[in-house]
């Protein structure tokens, strides 16, 4: 998956990944006011499909949605597309960055070394 969300298809991922399957008619329902007309999400719901974010059910007249690209799998291509783009494909790099710009403090770290160190095990 290399599609990238838009800011309103990614709103409406957040409402699928939280609350799926869903009719297009529910998910308007979890949408803030003002609610934006039938069309317009079934349109975006449409591209989220193409995108293969997205896969429809019939059920009787109408089509119910379903994921297929977890939200898990998308923050972690997104992560991996910056540090391609940014960081040379170094996640040292990035997590060097954070601890320099004091975004991430020496425990965080070592936390964060224990748990790969128990994923490794």
């Amino acid at each position: 998956m290399k599609q990238k969300l838009t800011e309103k298809e990614e709103m409406l991922m957040i409402i699928f990944w939280a609350h799926e399957p869903l009719f297009i008619r529910d998910l308007i329902g979890y949408l803030p006011e003002p609610k934006p007309h039938y069309n317009t999400v079934a349109t975006l719901v449409k591209f989220l499909e193409e995108k293969g974010f997205l896969e429809r059910e019939p059920m009787a007249n109408s089509f119910r949605y379903k994921v297929r690209t977890s939200e898990r799998q998308y923050r972690g291509n997104t992560v991996s597309e910056v540090v391609a783009r940014y960081y040379d494909n170094s996640y040292t790099s990035l997590v060097s960055q954070f601890v320099e710009e004091d975004k991430m403090d020496l425990q965080e770290l070592k936390d964060l070394i224990a748990q790969i160190e128990k994923n490794k095990k």
